[in-house]
């Protein structure tokens, strides 16, 4: 399997930095946004998300939580083994919030389906948004779009695409893994 690295260093540091101005220019000072990171690795970014916007701002004014999210997938039934749940954080209510849905990669809609009908057992936000770090957007099931979007990648369907967090991978980089040589 190949792979090419297609960001890394200081673009991703920008790419992160401008999604969090652009939650800012959407929503102010956040006050009311609840920004929730999708597990396993929507979290990552979430998290990276939070600790930004806490340094632009000044100080923390959204709330923040990690949803997890596998038995509202539709194919954990399907698995050869059986799914290993992660941890939820989300200690308040939904009810009128603005919610931001963070994930790592779009592809084909069917981790933000289940995200949502996760979501809605914690109340009903008052809207819902979504921000992703990589979309590869000719590549959906379902009609899925994200209202935030680090970096597009167009791929074919027999490519994966990954993001590397400095946090649990050692570095912070996208990488496109291809199957043919």
């Amino acid at each position: 399997m190949q792979a090419v690295e297609i960001l890394s260093g200081k673009a991703f540091a920008l790419t992160v930095e401008r999604l969090c101005h652009q939650l800012i220019e959407d929503h102010g000072d956040l006050a009311g946004v609840a920004l929730i990171g999708l597990q396993p690795r929507g979290i990552l970014l979430a998290r990276r998300l939070r600790k930004e916007l806490q340094h632009i701002l000044g100080k923390e004014l959204l709330q923040y939580g990690e949803l997890d999210i596998t038995f509202h997938r539709d194919d954990f039934r399907h698995r050869s083994t059986p799914p290993a749940p992660s941890n939820t954080q989300l200690d308040f209510s939904l009810d009128e919030r603005k919610v931001v849905l963070v994930d790592d990669v779009l592809y084909t809609g069917r981790t933000i389906r289940a995200g949502l009908d996760a979501l809605l057992t914690f109340g009903r936000p008052a809207s819902v948004q979504l921000l992703v770090f990589i979309d590869r957007r000719f590549s959906r099931e379902l009609p899925i779009q994200p209202d935030h979007v680090g970096k597009w990648v167009d791929s074919i369907a027999d490519q994966r695409v990954s993001v590397e967090w400095k946090e649990s991978d050692g570095m912070d980089r996208v990488m496109l893994h291809s199957q043919h040589a």
